[in-house]
């Protein structure tokens, strides 16, 4: 087809217009794309903008508020004990009974602590404080005792602690047929509760010290009093599961083979109590571990398996040597002393007596056995001021004086050196319970008895063997540690009474009799006057030091030692080992921040 001219430059003219068209249209489209696209981008880089701005926002709220968070807990916290941690103690000894009012052992008297509560307890000032009690009131008498309980008392199986349960545990006691260690100290005291929360004592006789005994553990009566008092000792509750209300409560008991490395003769675990009437434990479980011998308990030590150390006297070298251990050095009310059995030769003569009191350099045997030991010089600690009296402490150190005295006596020195009367040879038997101190101390009595020519026999006995000698006076002379407690109340170590094979206890282990010292005993006991009693007692401390019928040597040290400091435990005097646990509640194994 052939195109003329005027078609072609038409056709030309369409084709731009169109071209045009297109032009136009593919302008504008693009104009309104890049209008839409850089209004959408725009709106973006604002929105990101805001975001970012908001983040930035919440970044630094958020750094101010941690540090003035920090900065707040620095004021207002420090580290300290928290909650939390079973904490691992190893002792020798053997498990055997864990009712209070049988325990005697140090490991039953450790057990018995933390399962039950007595009415009282001792502080780190040794007084007296309130455990279930309140407090107490005496009347003018000086024979009656009106206890007050805390309200809401809770034993460990959640039944309700009252009265009754106070009661029903000292008459168990009074019972001759329950066989409690405790009957003579509670023969002759009436017990009986008003209400839920009172309990009454009525003495036979005026006792200043009766309170003293108000820190035995009290058993539940709703799981024991249908068991026969005669079979009580035997009882399934006292080792399988005992119920208190104590600080900790039982949780397992492991025997033998079945304990940790076979090493334990027991492993006895208990787990806090929290409604305990002194507060609940920090510590979240207890576990001891009971050994037969030391060096089993210091390989426990030295393997991390326990974490304290109780019971000793004398602190091992590997112990002491120990950076990582912390050791504790308790002193105790507890005195250490020589009694001569003074109704049998040689110590019925008071010249004998005496010569060996003089014979002995007391702050070289203390520094032999234990430089840290305080001297026992009065049959009163010199900490139990006003009732101590310097006038009256024992004869000191002088040889030359003792080997007059004897040869005043008649007891003169033969060819050989020895002491010699009538033809008998001059021999002292001493008897102890085999242990590191008291082995130190026989060496050292036996040094300088022999150098005034008396010949001089130590007789170590195993555990059981020196129970026994105790409690049949079968010895001649006796070291023993006595304790004295918090109260100066000696009445049953001296007064004639308790040397008498009928007395319940027989705790005159010397077998003294002296007119004057009972009648001082007697009357100092009974008065609540400080000044009073202590000026009661000046007859009995002048008999005393005349008549010389023991010799004092040291207050024994209770040593404990933990795998560094534990937390809330502190030194302070102890009655007995047990009272280290008096703060227990707030024995700590690990720390935290906590309000300052």
């Amino acid at each position: 087809m052939v195109l003329d001219r005027s078609t072609k430059l038409r056709v030309r003219r369409v084709f731009r217009r169109r071209q045009k068209q297109v032009q136009t249209v593919t302008t504008s489209a693009g104009q309104r794309f890049d209008k839409n696209f850089f209004a959408r981008l725009e709106r973006l880089f604002g929105v990101q903008r805001f975001v970012i701005g908001w983040m930035f926002l919440i970044l630094a709220i958020t750094t101010v508020t941690i540090l003035q968070t920090v900065g707040l807990s620095q004021f207002y916290t420090k580290l300290g004990p928290v909650a939390g941690g079973q904490y691992h103690e190893g002792m020798v000894g053997v498990f055997s009974n864990a009712n209070p009012i049988y325990a005697t052992g140090p490991v039953d008297t450790t057990v018995s602590r933390l399962l039950f509560a007595g009415l009282f307890k001792y502080d780190e000032s040794n007084q007296l404080v309130g455990d279930l009690a309140t407090g107490y009131d005496v009347d003018e008498s000086g024979r009656t005792y009106t206890v007050h309980l805390k309200q809401g008392l809770r034993w460990h199986d959640n039944a309700p602690l009252t009265s009754a349960d106070v009661v029903f545990t000292y008459k168990l006691i009074q019972n001759p047929d329950a066989k409690s260690p405790l009957l003579h100290s509670w023969e002759g005291i009436d017990v009986s509760a008003s209400n839920a929360h009172t309990v009454t004592f009525k003495l036979p006789n005026a006792l200043t010290a009766f309170p003293h005994g108000l820190t035995n553990g009290i058993i539940p009566s709703h799981i024991l009093r249908s068991v026969p008092a005669r079979q009580m000792r035997a009882d399934p509750f006292n080792t399988a599961k005992p119920v208190g209300a104590g600080p900790f409560a039982w949780d397992t008991l492991q025997l033998g083979s079945t304990t940790a490395g076979g090493d334990a003769l027991t492993l006895i675990s208990l787990k806090a109590f929290d409604t305990y009437a002194g507060g609940a434990p920090l510590l979240s479980g207890y576990v001891l571990h009971v050994y037969d011998d030391e060096a089993k308990l210091l390989g426990a030590y030295d393997r991390n398996t326990i974490q304290g150390i109780a019971g000793l006297t004398i602190l091992p070298k590997q112990l002491a040597e120990d950076p990582r251990s912390h050791i504790y050095t308790f002193p105790t009310t507890a005195a250490t002393m020589v009694f001569f059995k003074n109704t049998q030769p040689p110590f019925d003569d008071a010249s004998v007596r005496r010569a060996l009191v003089l014979a002995v350099d007391q702050p070289a045997l203390i520094k032999n056995v234990d430089s840290q030991l305080k001297a026992v010089k009065e049959p009163f600690l010199k900490s139990q001021t006003p009732y101590y009296d310097k006038a009256y402490e024992q004869f000191s150190y002088d040889r030359k004086a003792a080997e007059a005295l004897l040869d005043q006596a008649g007891w003169v020195k033969d060819k050989q050196g020895k002491r010699v009367k009538n033809s008998q040879e001059l021999k002292v038997q001493i008897t102890a319970e085999d242990a590191p101190d008291n082995q130190k101390t026989l060496r050292a009595l036996k040094g300088y008895w022999d150098a005034i020519g008396v010949t001089t026999q130590e007789v170590l006995a195993p555990s059981s063997d020196f129970q026994s000698s105790l409690e049949t006076h079968s010895y001649s002379a006796l070291l023993y540690g006595i304790s004295i407690g918090a109260d100066p109340d000696v009445f049953v170590y001296w007064d004639s009474s308790q040397s008498d094979p009928r007395s319940p206890n027989r705790l005159n282990f010397s077998e003294y009799k002296s007119a004057a010292a009972d009648a001082s005993l007697e009357s100092g006991r009974t008065r609540q006057d400080v000044a009073v009693r202590a000026l009661k007692y000046k007859a009995f401390l002048k008999a005393w030091k005349e008549d010389t019928p023991a010799l004092g040597l040291y207050q024994p040290n209770s040593i404990y030692v933990t795998r560094g400091k534990i937390a809330g435990l502190n030194e302070h005097t102890l009655n007995t080992d047990a009272d280290r646990y008096y703060s227990i509640t707030e024995w700590s194994i690990k720390t935290g921040h906590i309000l300052k």
